[in-house]
């Protein structure tokens, strides 16, 4: 229980006013969290899209190369250009949030004199094939990138909303109460004294 007295009044009114700062400080990164979102999603959606478009394409040339040079020879192809693909992972930081982000120590597509075949004997439909699922990768591993710093935004977006709810809907409120029944207090006493005071005047008036 806060004693109603002015020292109190003022202590809570310069509270109200700090967690009111505080609030519109929280409001304003969680704007400038919400445009980097936005920012960071519509190339993360545009590479999704991406990614359907190449794998449809991807499937059609493999399809065409297996009528052509069927499954051995592929199966053949695999062994001699089969490879493992180098990925480093490493801490960023966007708006002060620290993430992983997936960097590729090497690019996933290859020309076809890098592939460890003839691709003289190979057919198009399988060189484009290859092309766009090596391309498909990279372009995963960049959604990868992409997902991370998402999460991490998201994440944030979430409890800056979540402390700013806190502030609005419950520490203000409760301040303002506790203002309003100090001052009202006060006012009462202010008032009491006046009239006693009045009262004693008057009767020294009439003595």
């Amino acid at each position: 229980m806060i004693h109603p007295t002015r020292t109190n009044l003022l202590l809570l009114k310069e509270k109200s006013r700090s967690v009111t700062n505080s609030a519109a400080i929280l409001k304003a990164r969680r704007q400038a969290l919400i445009r980097e979102f936005l920012a960071v999603s519509m190339p993360f959606l545009r590479s999704r899209e991406e990614v359907k478009t190449l794998y449809g394409k991807a499937l059609a040339e493999l399809h065409l190369s297996l009528g052509h040079e069927g499954e051995t020879f592929l199966g053949s192809l695999l062994a001699v250009s089969g490879r493992e693909l180098g990925v480093e992972i490493a801490e960023r930081s966007v708006m002060g949030l620290r993430y992983r982000d997936v960097a590729m120590l090497e690019s996933p597509v290859r020309s076809p004199a890098e592939r460890g075949y003839d691709y003289r004997t190979t057919t198009p439909h399988l060189e484009e094939a290859i092309y766009l699922f090596e391309s498909i990768v990279a372009a995963m591993l960049e959604i990868a990138a992409f997902e991370s710093r998402l999460k991490r935004l998201g994440d944030e977006i979430v409890r800056v909303t979540r402390r700013v709810r806190v502030l609005e809907e419950r520490v203000l409120p409760q301040l303002s109460r506790g203002i309003r029944s100090i001052a009202q207090y006060i006012g009462e006493r202010e008032r009491e004294a006046y009239y006693r005071l009045k009262r004693y005047k008057e009767k020294q008036g009439t003595g």
